[in-house]
Order: structure tokens, then C-alpha cells, then sequence
């Protein structure tokens, strides 16, 4: 298998290229002709340009295009303003996604004004998330949720290329709690029409982090931070560039022991009343090098590699010591290159390597148990966007990926040593996709999506998806969109004992099968105010959950939901955001018939207003959560109808500048002192502080 799966990823790129030059003549035409494409009387909102303002606090920025260096214009254009200006935070980039469901993403500049210590923090303040464990005393297991989609109902890539292996997440898989940020360039958020371009298991959507680049010359930057419950964290970036080569490597350190006192009744509350077994511990490695070959053709090799050491306090009940190690290694490498003399034709060829470790293990009484799996990916993805004709663009192409699984389970408690075993499995999946986005006229278009997958273990489906986008009038437009999925269980639910919770597997699991759908309107209110909306809803069968201890489909679940992202020009130097996000998850079937979904709130708020001047930063923070519904290893005395109570928290963050490249950096977070669960009794400690430095020569 994998030696066929060598043989496919060498030979793919020149079978997708010989069609494409046999068009080269007439791309090469048109390109002599180039006029500047109009979709719409009302841009979409990456086209909106606002005042320019000083007022980059909460600024949203859009994905930069790549540029050629020997292409680039004159210094007085290239040259970023002092000034940024303020755009919607949901940013589409016409050039290579659909445009009618809207792509969120958020830059490197904004994730270290929020003060995000990893990805988790990043995504709870975009809209449609609903993230209930982030920051001191979370535990990995309670609750990410987009549009109502669990984490593993969701693709997460790095690079473009997937990074979430399927492992079921009570094993801990997409740890997004250990993924810290120092190596981020920015995270976009799809979903939609987009979703046939990456996986049909992204029910809730698509996570793409980009991390960064060396540019210019060589720039060396670092921080030191320190704060409550012994929190540290040690950054370190070195990167620039040189002729046709870039570079960018990057270290961070980061711990907390998380020991704070608890309520009565909280999880994991030891006989002094503190939180137990929450400490965290991660190291970092990142590195990135690209070479541009000529004009046309650029590769591109980046390494991450993760080391994770953590308690769990998930289960809880009784007192929990079990602890997870996680590694993670990624690799990829890109070769970029351009058919043709214009930007008509473009094709990405990519290979990688996925590797995730996770091992749990602790002492329950005088018994001693490990659940440990080993889960190593090969990937080949090739990716061509061809602008067919002016009103017509293609984006399609082909996914390659064997995965292979090794679980090991062992327990010396006597009930459970009959289920001590090593499994060794391999699965392969292949996939064709296309998205076709047809300009009909200069304010509709329409995108059409398939997604072909051939599984070594489900066979053979077909995942359509159609989108549209119309612009009413210059100020309003409204899109839509409907996209099928369906997402295999995980080899580890297949056939892998679960010995810390005593789950069964069961090799009978049948795939989740749905679909996802949007309508929304994007709003141009004013220069200084622009807005999304977006109706969203999904219906998912043969959902995944556990039933008298063993892997079952559980039933149907449907969704419906509303999410609201606004953006404000206050005056010069300040900005302001709203993001809002209500979700209805109704279990349609089985005994909890009629109740929401666990662990998913109603209703998840996040504003900010943020100021900036001469190198001064502040900004505050405010959260809403109306609490989710207890689900999961609650005390006895809970109903399955009982929920978390609703809290409010604010942060705050600022920078003062030292010198010209010394500043001093401050987090003041839960101004309000509460100590509020956020999620199955876990609860936050109050009020923490951290406090850093951070400097760039």
C-alpha cells in the first residue's frame, strides 16, 4: 500500500499538468488582455475599503496574495501604512475560495493583542465557536464546538494540509489546548462550498493555520512572560530572507500548574480543596524554509514538532491522576508552480508527514492502566486553480492519505486484563474534488462542489455542495449554501479498548451522514460599519456516542443557529468588533430525546474595543456564555436536564513601549473575579494576572 501510495504521489503532478499546458497558448492570450473582473455593484467585504486609522487593536487583516519578488511594484507601493485599516472579520479571498459563505481569519498582530496562549484561545473569539474549556485549569476533552459540529466533526489543517488524524477525542485528538501560537502567521476559518475542497467530514467547518514566513532582512524577536499559578512562557523567532531564499524558526516554552482552589463539588477537587492534576507543560519546535526555483516555480519545506505533558481532569469523579502525553510531529513540502505566463493557471503539489502519539496513563486505587496509540499519516495532495474564462474559475484536483494505527491498552485490574491487546491497522482514502464558480453576471455568481472518496474501510461516496452569492443593491447582498459530509469513525472506535473508561470498540460503527446549510446577508451599513449574518443548520445521522459502555450510533441531531459578526470605526485610533453566536443542537432520537446537545451553549458573545497611539495599546474584552448542559461524569445528584449557570468575563490587555523595540506587555484576565464554570464542573480560578516583555532586533 504505502509503496503504491509513493508511486501515485510522484506520478500526480504530471498527470494534472499535461492537460493545463495544452491550454498554456490560450492563457497566454488572455493574459495580454487582462482587465480587472467586476462580481458584483457591491464588493464582498475583503473589497470594502474604510478610512485609514491607527486603530490596528482589533483590526481583522486579510490573507496577503503571494507575490512574486521580481514582480513586485515600486517601494512607495509595497510599503505598508502606519495606519491600518479597519475590515470585517469575516474576510473572503476571492482568488482560490468561494465567496458565498464568508472565510473568518484573524492575524498574527490581533492574536498577541488578545493575549492567546494557543489555538484554542485564538478560536473562541471568532464567530460560530463555541469553545467551553480555554485557558487555566481546561482540560482537553470538554467541548470545541463550530456551528454545533464537535472538533472531530470539523477538518483542521496546517499549511493546507490536514492535522487531525481522527483519533477519537478522548484520546486527545486535535489537543488545541497544546497548540500555542508563537509560530502563527494567522488562522482562517471556512465552511460552506469550501468544505468539498478539504474533507467531507468538516459538518462544522474548516481550520487552516498559516504559519509564518522569513521576508526581508533577518529579524530576531523573543518574550518572557510571567503571570499567576506559576504561569511562564519563553518565545523565541529568528527569520528573514536572502536572494530566492526565506526562512523562519521559532521555539516556545510554555507551563502552568493550574493549582487553585476549587467549590465544593467542582472536578477534580483534592482533600485541600485545590484543583489536582492540571498542570501543563509544552515545548515548540518550528522551522520553515522556501526557495524560489524561477519566475514560475517556488518549493516550500516547513517542520513542527510538539511535546505535551499535561494532567487530565475530565473524568473527574472520583479524583482523577491520569495524565497524557502527547507528541506530535508535521511535515510538509510544497513545490508552487505557475502554467502558463499569467496568474490563469496554478497548480500546488504537496506531500506530507503526520505523526500524533498520545498516551494516557495513572493508578486507579492499587490498579495500574496505559491507553497509548500511535498514529502516523502519509499525505499527496495536488491542487490546480485554472480561471477557465473570464466568468469561470476551476479549482480542483486530488487527496492522497494512508494512515496507519497502533494502539496499545493495558490494565492490571483483573476485570479488564482479558481486553489487554497491541492493534496495528491501516486505512487508505483517496478523494477527487473540484469547486466550479460560474460569474453569471456581474452581481451573481454560483459555486458548485463535488467531492469523490474512495475508503479502504467504507467504500465508495459522493459529497456534492452548491453555493451562491447575488448583491442586491451596492449596500446589501445575500448568499447561500448547502454541502453534504460524511465523517468514518475513527480506527480507535473501531477497534481499539478504551482501558481508562472501560469503552468498548465496535467494528459495526456506520459513517455520520448529513448535510450543512447556510443563508446569510453581508451589509455595507455605513464607511465606518459593516456586518455578517449568517443563518446556519445541519442534520446529522448515526451520530457517534457510547451506549452501556461500547462505541454505538446513537441517533440524529439537528441544528439550527444564528451568528453575527460587526465591525466599527469609533474614530481614529480606535475600533471596536461584535461577534454573536446562538445554536440550537436538538438530540432527535433516543432517551434524551428534545434536549440540547452537552456541553454546546445557546448563546456565546464576544466584543472588544481596543485603542492605539504612538506605541500605547488597551484593550477590553468581554464575553458572554448562557452555560451548556452538564452531560458528562456530573455528581450524582445532577439531572440530565441540568445546566451550567451563564457567566460574563472581561479581559483586559495592553502594551506599553519601553523603547523603540522593547515593550512591556500586561493580561489582566477575569477582571470580575468570578469564579464561574465554564463547563461539567470545571471552574476557572478567578482573577490571574501575566505580565512579559517582548523585543524585536
Amino acid at each position: 500500500m504505502k509503496k503504491d501510495f509513493l508511486l501515485l504521489t510522484v506520478a500526480l503532478p504530471l498527470l494534472i499538468a499535461s492537460p493545463s499546458y495544452a491550454v498554456e497558448s490560450e492563457i497566454e492570450q488572455r493574459n495580454t488582455n487582462k482587465s480587472t473582473e467586476v462580481i458584483s455593484d457591491i464588493p464582498s467585504l475583503s473589497e470594502i475599503e474604510l478610512p485609514a486609522t491607527n486603530a490596528e487593536l482589533l483590526t481583522q487583516e486579510s490573507v496577503p496574495i503571494e507575490v512574486n519578488p521580481e514582480e513586485t511594484q515600486p517601494e512607495t507601493e509595497q510599503t505598508p501604512s502606519d495606519d491600518a485599516d479597519i475590515s470585517i472579520e469575516a474576510i473572503a479571498e476571492p482568488d482560490n475560495l468561494p465567496q458565498s459563505t464568508p472565510t473568518y481569519v484573524i492575524d498574527r498582530e490581533e492574536i498577541k493583542k488578545q493575549g492567546a496562549a494557543s489555538l484554542a484561545d485564538i478560536l473562541k473569539r471568532m464567530p460560530g465557536f463555541a469553545i467551553n474549556d480555554a485557558g487555566h485549569g481546561a482540560d482537553i476533552h470538554t467541548g470545541t464546538y463550530y456551528r454545533g459540529a464537535s472538533i472531530n466533526q470539523s477538518v483542521f489543517l496546517i499549511n493546507g494540509r490536514q492535522i487531525n488524524t481522527n483519533v477519537n477525542i478522548y484520546h486527545g485528538g486535535t489537543d488545541l489546548n497544546s497548540i500555542p501560537v508563537e509560530a502563527i502567521e494567522r488562522v482562517e476559518l471556512y465552511s460552506g462550498t469550501a468544505s468539498a475542497l478539504f474533507g467531507s467530514s468538516a459538518f462544522g467547518g474548516v481550520v487552516n493555520i498559516i504559519t509564518k514566513e522569513g521576508y526581508g532582512k533577518p529579524k530576531f524577536s523573543g518574550s518572557a512572560e510571567f503571570g499567576s499559578l506559576s504561569l511562564n512562557n519563553q518565545q523565541v523567532t529568528y527569520g528573514g530572507s536572502s536572494d530566492k531564499v526565506k526562512y523562519n524558526f521559532s521555539f516556545e516554552r510554555f507551563f502552568t500548574d493550574n493549582r487553585y482552589r476549587v467549590p465544593v463539588g467542582a472536578a477534580n477537587r483534592d482533600s485541600q480543596g485545590f484543583l489536582s492534576n492540571a498542570d501543563t507543560a509544552t515545548s515548540t519546535y518550528f522551522g520553515s524554509i522556501g526557495l524560489d526555483l524561477d519566475k514560475k516555480n517556488s518549493l516550500n519545506l516547513d517542520v513542527t514538532k510538539l511535546s505535551s505533558r499535561r494532567g487530565l481532569i475530565y473524568f473527574g469523579f472520583p479524583l482523577q491522576q491520569d495524565r497524557l502525553d502527547h507528541d506530535g510531529l508535521n511535515v510538509g513540502l510544497s513545490w508552487k508552480t505557475r502554467l502558463g505566463n499569467g496568474e490563469s493557471s496554478n497548480l500546488t503539489t504537496s506531500i506530507g508527514y503526520n505523526q500524533d502519539y498520545f498516551s494516557t496513563y495513572g493508578p486507579t486505587g492499587s490498579f495500574y492502566r496505559i491507553g497509548a496509540l500511535d498514529t502516523q499519516q502519509l499525505t499527496a495532495r495536488v491542487d490546480h486553480e485554472w480561471k477557465v474564462t473570464s466568468n469561470n474559475k476551476l479549482r480542483w484536483g486530488l487527496d492522497l492519505k494512508n494512515t496507519d494505527l497502533i494502539g496499545d491498552v493495558l490494565s492490571t485490574n483483573p476485570s479488564r486484563i482479558g481486553n489487554n491487546e497491541t492493534e496495528d491497522r491501516s486505512l487508505f482514502n483517496a478523494a477527487l474534488f473540484a469547486v466550479n464558480t460560474w460569474n453569471i453576471s456581474d452581481n451573481f455568481l454560483i459555486d458548485l462542489g463535488l467531492r469523490q472518496s474512495f475508503d479502504s474501510q467504507f467504500g465508495n461516496y459522493l459529497n456534492p455542495s452548491v453555493g451562491l452569492r447575488y448583491a442586491v443593491t451596492p449596500m446589501v447582498a445575500v448568499r447561500g449554501s448547502w454541502a453534504g459530509g460524511q465523517r468514518n469513525p475513527g480506527l480507535d472506535q473501531l477497534y481499539v479498548y478504551d482501558t481508562v473508561h472501560g469503552w468498548e470498540p465496535n467494528p459495526d460503527l456506520r459513517p455520520e451522514i448529513g448535510s450543512t446549510w447556510t443563508a446569510g446577508v453581508d451589509v455595507n451599513f455605513s464607511e465606518n460599519l459593516i456586518g455578517q449574518f449568517t443563518y446556519f443548520g445541519s442534520s446529522i445521522g448515526d451520530r457517534l456516542g457510547v451506549i452501556a459502555g461500547k462505541w454505538a450510533n446513537i441517533g440524529l441531531v439537528d441544528t439550527n443557529g444564528l451568528e453575527a459578526a460587526l465591525q466599527l470605526k469609533i474614530a481614529t485610533g480606535w475600533s471596536t468588533f461584535l461577534n454573536y453566536t446562538y445554536t440550537d443542537s436538538q438530540i432527535k432520537t433516543g432517551t434524551e430525546k428534545g434536549l440540547q446537545l452537552g456541553l454546546i451553549p445557546y448563546s456565546v458573545l464576544q466584543t472588544g474595543v481596543g485603542y492605539q497611539n504612538s506605541g500605547w495599546q488597551a484593550n477590553l474584552y468581554v464575553t458572554y456564555n448562557s452555560g451548556a448542559r452538564r452531560s458528562i461524569f456530573a455528581n450524582p445528584t445532577d439531572k440530565p436536564t441540568d445546566f451550567a449557570p451563564s457567566f460574563v468575563n472581561l479581559d483586559l490587555s495592553g502594551r506599553i513601549p519601553l523603547t523603540s523595540n522593547l515593550g512591556l506587555t500586561v493580561y489582566l484576565e477575569n477582571l470580575l473575579g468570578e469564579q464561574y464554570e465554564r463547563v461539567n464542573r470545571i471552574y476557572s480560578p478567578g482573577f490571574t494576572f501575566r505580565v512579559g516583555l517582548n523585543a524585536n532586533f
